[in-house]
């Protein structure tokens, strides 16, 4: 490079092309597709270490500088977290200054963070006072949905009182207690926290879902019951001057259909590129298409491109995200000719990719099989391949000549370990010894347990305690990390009992933290605390409590009493002790408790460390004591454990998959029994499945092949959907290793994850299925201990 570069005889546009040339050079013919786009539409699936985020990194460079992009031309780049957004910033920015040009000719946004920008930049025109409102982080147990459900009960007595009645009949005055008590505080929250995300995420407005009183609804009015307490909702939210994330995105596009405001920014917008494209909604694809298409010719095709991979959704049933519309914008791309496909990836050895490919295929031979079935139970006639949430994409190996580094590397004899051990302690010993045995011939290696659940995480963290002094051997517990950002609501949650300890919401959220943190026994605490008074101070006319309760009502005036004899100052020090958190959290704990007190500035009663600890939160102001971020999660000589969920972006070296049991990885959706008598379903799951069915008709103008009248049929559509999220994290854990990958389903297990100290717990257990069609696959690689 640097003898053309001295050369006076070669310009400077030359100079710059044979840099483009030699990044192009670096890409394989898939990601080659991507960097020569030109215009329109273009949809680019990409198999789990296809090299995505470098070729859209890379293929953002290029345009940049073949097409001169500047402040006032830029290549929009959005993407859905802002760790993720800041990683693809970066990647840019260095292949731009190796280039040796501007870096203004693009930007990279999380979707809110676009809204706010346009937002901002048009605030005579925006409908949200950002300077006087608050913008709030909605949470199922928000003191708005509270109000928003207070409300709707309020103005709808004949319709919650149908919800009161349920499909078992019970008259009885203490039977309707605890429904109501169920109904308020736990069924209610949950199912607006659902489907408030849901609606405005879907695209649908208010008007469109007027259209339903024309329809058939089932036996509870789900539908109904859904928009108006959404509506209920934005009632209060309004009066209240707060405003959420999704308010933001709202109010975006509500600016940009004023034309003049839409030219400028359609002028100064190249293109939109949208990576992750897998977790987008109708809402997010409303916005970056009218970002994205062309002011002049208003029919003229969007420049859009979108970027992920459908078998990689795993958010779709705890957020709005629905990978429908990607797979449905991908077969439009088809049609055009402008499908790109990464099919080859570099991660993983070739058993590895084996089993992945053959996990997929399975996963979406089981999800057509189930679906048929369902489907002929309630004589539907309608095609299936329209809506398969999955997508068939193998995963190739690169070339021989491909310019990874240590590209498919080597199986470590074999690539792929399948184990049924005796039982979990059993699993923990193999474990250990695997990862002493890799870690001493090479400590260079990186070591991830990927598990379902974050209480697996935590026995495992206290199973290889001594890994650190015994073995030099770092323990990482990334769901521990985490649980300092729940910190703050946790000693909030606290506190509002020990201002009212009557109120029975207070009461039962208060046993649930310290129930969470293994302090006292899980148990059916609506039937327990229905009288708060009877439970803190029952009295000789009552019948002894179990020793259970005896131990809950035991901490719950420790708190009251704390609050009697100790100054408010020591509070939220005391509630930290009471909570056994460990160095780090406490570290946090005083954190907090010195932001709360500088900001009362001496006038520190409960009620008004109540007040600011809210606020505190709803702002999102906290930020915890945490280890430094240097890539925490995939250093050498580390054993990092964390949930499959929090992997996705990730990959080691060597990657552990133990308690692959069928109780855990079902995919099936967890009814609470005292939630049965409204019937065996999830009234926020039927709401969800049946605003979604809703959407899809309006996005592909055709009616939906769910019958949304029948709770029956929308409840299994809704198991289907959870099951195929399931599946789809089970690939995403599988995907994660380079050199080995182990699995274990053990024999035996608990039925109950927290607080495992003895064998006796232990029952037998089953392997979930994907496991078991692994074993019959690959028979030569499973060992029975």
């Amino acid at each position: 490079m640097k003898d053309y570069i001295q050369d006076s005889s070669i310009t400077n546009s030359q100079i710059l092309e044979k840099k483009l040339d030699i990044l192009l050079t670096n890409l394989r013919y898939e990601q080659k597709q991507l960097a020569h786009w030109k215009s329109g539409k273009m949809s680019v699936t990409a198999v789990p270490g296809a090299g995505k985020s470098h070729s859209l990194a890379t293929t953002a460079a290029i345009l940049i500088a073949r097409n001169n992009l500047n402040i006032n031309k830029q290549l929009v780049i959005v993407t859905y977290t802002r760790s993720a957004a800041m990683a693809i910033e970066a990647k840019i920015k260095q292949h731009l200054i190796d280039l040796d040009i501007s870096q203004d000719g693009f930007m990279v946004n999380t979707l809110h963070g676009l809204a706010l920008q346009i937002i901002n930049n048009h605030p005579n025109f925006s409908k949200l006072n950002l300077t006087n409102s608050t913008l709030i982080n909605l949470t199922p147990n928000h003191k708005i949905i509270e109000n928003s459900i207070d409300k709707w009960i309020d103005n709808n007595p004949l319709h919650y009182q149908s919800l009161l009645k349920g499909v078992v009949i019970n008259e009885s005055r203490t039977e309707q207690l605890r429904r109501k008590s169920i109904l308020r505080n736990e069924i209610f929250p949950r199912f607006a926290y659902s489907i408030i995300r849901e609606i405005k995420s879907s695209g649908l407005t208010l008007k469109d879902f007027e259209k339903i009183n024309d329809r058939k609804h089932d036996n509870y009015q789900t539908l109904l019951l859904a928009v108006s307490l959404y509506k209920q909702y934005k009632t209060v939210m309004k009066s209240s001057n707060f405003i959420d994330y999704d308010d933001m995105i709202h109010e975006a596009i509500n600016i940009l259909d004023d034309s003049d405001i839409r030219q400028v920014w359609q002028q100064k917008v190249f293109a939109v590129f949208e990576d992750e494209a897998q977790d987008s909604s109708p809402l997010q694809e409303k916005l970056i298409s009218t970002l994205a298409s062309d002011h002049n010719n208003p029919t003229f095709e969007v420049n859009l491109v979108k970027v992920g991979d459908p078998n990689q959704a795993i958010n779709s049933t705890f957020t709005a995200a629905d990978p429908i519309y990607f797979n449905w914008f991908c077969e439009a791309c088809k049609k055009d000719k402008t499908l790109v496909k990464m099919n080859q990836a570099g991660r993983s050895n070739i058993d590895i990719i084996n089993a992945a490919n053959f996990s997929l295929k399975w996963m979406r031979d089981e999800w057509i099989k189930k679906q048929t079935n369902l489907k002929n139970s309630f004589s539907e006639q309608q095609t299936l391949e329209k809506n398969i949430p999955f997508h068939v994409q193998e995963i190739k190996l690169v070339d021989k000549n491909d310019p990874q580094v240590n590209a498919n590397p080597q199986s470590s004899n074999p690539g792929l370990e399948i184990h049924i051990p005796q039982d979990i302690y059993h699993s923990i010993k193999l474990i250990r010894q695997k990862i002493i045995t890799i870690l001493r011939k090479n400590r260079n290696q990186s070591i991830a347990i990927l598990v379902r659940e974050n209480t697996q995480s935590h026995f495992l963290a206290q199973n290889l305690k001594d890994f650190p002094e015994k073995y030099k051997i770092s323990i990482y517990e990334v769901g521990k990390q985490n649980q300092f950002s729940q910190i703050p609501k946790d000693i909030l949650t606290l506190l509002k009992f020990m201002d009212r300890p009557h109120s029975l919401s207070y009461l039962k959220n208060s046993l649930k933290i310290l129930e969470k943190q293994n302090l006292i026994i899980k148990q059916d605490w609506n039937k327990i605390i229905m009288n708060p008074e009877d439970f803190l101070y029952s009295t000789s006319l009552l019948s002894e409590p179990e020793k259970s309760v005896i131990q809950a009502r035991n901490y719950c005036r420790s708190l009251l009493k704390a609050k009697l004899e100790l100054p408010s100052y020591y509070l939220i020090a005391f509630l930290g002790t009471i909570l056994k958190y460990e160095s780090m959290e406490l570290a946090s704990v005083q954190k907090l408790s010195d932001t709360i007190y500088d900001e009362l500035n001496g006038t520190i009663t409960l009620k008004n460390i109540i007040d600011v600890l809210k606020k505190i939160i709803d702002l999102e102001q906290f930020e915890e004591i945490t280890e430094d971020n240097e890539q925490p999660y995939v250093r050498p000589n580390q054993v990092t454990i964390m949930t499959m969920h929090k992997s996705k972006g990730l990959d080691w070296n060597y990657v552990f998959l133990p308690f692959l049991h069928e109780d855990i990885l079902s995919g099936e959706i967890k009814i609470s029994a005292t939630s049965k008598f409204l019937g065996n379903f999830s009234l926020a799951e039927i709401a969800r499945t049946q605003i979604r069915a809703l959407s899809h008709e309006k996005y592909l103008s055709y009616e939906n092949n769910i019958c949304t009248n029948e709770i029956k049929q929308v409840w299994e559509q809704s198991k289907l959907l959870k099951k195929a999220e399931e599946y789809r994290l089970i690939y995403v854990a599988i995907t994660r290793a380079k050199n080995l990958l182990w699995m274990s389903a053990a024999q035996k297990g608990p039925s109950y994850w927290r607080n495992i100290k003895e064998k006796v717990f232990l029952q037998n257990k089953a392997p979930c299925l994907i496991f078991s069609a692994l074993m019959n696959k690959f028979p030569h690689l499973v060992v029975r201990h």
